[in-house]
C-alpha cells in the first residue's frame, strides 16, 4: 500500500466543507426504494477537494459514504453524515495498448468508456444491459455482463487510488494482491475511490441474435448454448406481455408466455463499419453499443448466484415459485452466467455462477415474492448482488465467503474508526 503525501495547512476548524455542498438534501435512488438526508452532500471537483472533504468528516466525526448514479436496490449509500456525490470527477485518464489496461476516474459511467477506449484500439471485455453506473459503483458491487469465460468488472480492477480513514490517499496495485482482492468488491467499506485502473481487451465488434424458444426448447439446449457463445443470456417470460415490462421487443405473431428472449453476442469480424447493421435482433455494431439495450423504466430488483451445476435447477425452482404462489409476478426472470474470480467479498469467488434477477414493479410491495424466493434459493447456497435488495446476514456472509474474515481485517486497516460504513454494511463486515 503506498501513501501518497499531500500537505494539509493548519488553520482554523472548517464549519462546512471546502468542495461545493448542500445540506439536508435528500436522495433518492432510481428504482425510488431507497433515500437519505444527509447533512452534507459534497460534490467535489478535484481529488484535493474530495480529500478535503473526507478529512472536514474525520474532524467533524461523520460518517461518509460515496453515491454513484444511484442504481442499487439496497442501503448502500444511506447516510446521516458526508454524501459524496462522485460525478464531477469523471474522465478516461489514461490507455496502454500494449499492456491493455485502461485508467479512469471514479465517477466515470461505463457508456463514457466506449468511444474514448475504441479510439486507442481497445475496448471493456464485458458489460451489462445498463451501462449508466459510474465505474467505481460497479467494481464496489460487483456489477457483471455474462458469459461463462468473462467475469465481472470488479475481476478487471487492476490498481486503485482511495481515501482511506486516516485521510490520507493510498494506491493499492497487483503488487499489494492481499489488498486488491479486498478493494475489487469493497462496498464502499475501504475509502472513496478516486481512480481505476481496469484490463481491457482489443476492441471488438458482436454478432447480436435474438430468439424466443420456448421453456422446453431453452431447457434442452441449456449447456450447448452457454458453451457455443462468448454471451448468452435469457429471460424467461411468464406472461405475454412481460417482455415490455424492460422494453424488450417480443416475439411477433407468438406469445411470449413461457418463452424466453434469448441474447447471444458474438465476435465478427468487420472490415468496413459500413457494414455495421441496426436491423432489431440481429444488429452487427462496436461491442459498447451492442451491449446495452432496455431497462429504462426503474424497476426493483433481487438478483442471486448460485454454482453453475445448480443453474438449471433453481431457474425452474423460481418458475415454480411464479406459477404457483407469485402468479401476479409478469416481469421476466433474467438469468446469465459469469466466471470465478478471487475478490473476497465477489459474488463469483471461488465458483462459476449461474445469475437468476428477479425484477419488480416500482411502488409495489415486492417483499412477499422476494422473501419467498430467497427462501426457495436457499438450498443452492445463493450469494447476493450487493447492489440489489438482498436477504444476507453476517452468519450467512461467514459460510458463504471463505475470506470473509481476511476482508475485514482489510478493512479496518484502511477505516479503523469505521467512518466509511453505514447501519448497512456494519451488519455485514462491521
Amino acid at each position: 500500500m503506498t501513501t501518497t503525501n499531500h500537505p494539509h495547512a493548519a488553520s482554523a476548524r472548517a464549519a462546512t466543507p471546502s468542495a461545493p455542498f448542500g445540506t439536508d438534501v435528500t436522495w433518492t435512488n432510481w428504482g425510488g426504494n431507497q433515500s437519505a438526508t444527509p447533512a452534507f452532500t459534497v460534490r467535489p471537483r478535484t481529488e484535493q477537494e474530495a480529500l478535503d472533504a473526507v478529512r472536514f468528516a474525520i474532524r467533524e466525526g461523520l460518517p461518509v459514504r460515496a453515491v454513484g448514479s444511484g442504481h442499487s436496490s439496497s442501503p448502500l449509500v444511506q447516510t446521516g453524515g458526508v454524501l459524496m456525490d462522485m460525478s464531477a470527477l469523471s474522465a478516461i485518464t489514461g490507455t496502454d495498448l500494449i499492456g491493455r489496461r485502461a485508467r479512469a476516474l471514479a465517477g466515470t459511467t461505463i457508456s463514457a468508456f466506449g468511444d474514448p477506449l475504441w479510439e486507442q484500439g481497445l475496448a471493456l471485455g464485458n458489460q451489462g444491459d445498463i451501462d449508466k453506473q459510474q465505474i467505481a459503483g460497479a467494481l464496489s458491487t460487483s456489477t457483471h455482463g455474462s458469459g461463462k469465460n468473462l467475469g465481472s468488472f470488479s475481476s478487471a480492477l487492476r490498481w486503485v487510488r482511495l481515501i482511506n480513514g486516516y485521510g490520507e490517499i493510498v494506491e493499492i496495485g497487483e503488487g499489494q494482491l492481499r489488498e486488491l482482492r479486498a478493494a475489487q468488491v469493497a462496498l464502499g467499506t475501504l475509502g472513496i475511490f478516486l481512480e481505476i485502473e481496469l484490463a481491457v481487451e482489443d476492441r471488438y465488434y458482436l454478432q447480436e441474435e435474438i430468439t424466443y424458444p420456448t421453456w422446453a426448447e431453452t431447457a434442452a439446449t441449456w449447456q450447448a448454448d452457454i458453451d457455443a457463445n462468448r454471451h448468452y443470456s435469457f429471460l424467461w417470460c411468464p406472461d405475454n406481455d412481460s417482455c415490455e415490462l424492460l422494453d424488450l421487443p417480443g416475439s411477433p405473431g407468438q406469445s411470449m408466455a413461457n418463452r424466453s428472449y434469448t441474447k447471444r453476442y458474438n465476435i465478427a469480424q468487420v472490415q468496413d463499419e459500413r457494414e455495421i447493421s441496426g436491423t432489431e435482433g440481429a444488429r452487427l455494431d462496436r461491442s459498447y453499443r451492442i451491449y446495452p439495450g432496455g431497462f429504462t423504466t426503474p424497476f426493483h430488483e433481487l438478483e442471486y448466484f448460485v454454482p453453475s451445476e445448480h443453474g438449471l435447477e433453481a431457474v425452474e425452482a423460481v418458475q415454480d415459485l411464479i406459477r404457483t404462489k407469485h402468479s401476479d409476478q409478469k416481469y421476466p426472470v433474467e438469468v446469465r452466467w459469469v466466471k470465478a474470480d478471487e475478490g473476497y467479498m465477489s459474488q463469483f469467488q471461488g465458483r462459476d455462477t449461474t445469475v437468476i434477477t428477479l425484477t419488480t414493479e416500482p411502488e409495489t410491495d415486492y417483499w412477499p415474492f422476494f422473501r419467498d424466493a430467497d427462501a426457495v434459493l436457499q438450498e443452492f447456497e445463493p450469494r447476493a448482488h450487493w447492489g440489489k435488495i438482498h436477504f444476507m446476514t453476517r452468519s450467512r456472509l461467514e459460510r458463504l465467503y471463505p475470506e470473509l474474515d481476511t476482508f475485514i481485517q482489510i478493512r479496518r486497516e484502511f477505516d479503523p474508526r469505521g467512518m466509511f460504513l453505514n447501519d448497512h454494511t456494519r451488519a455485514l463486515v462491521g
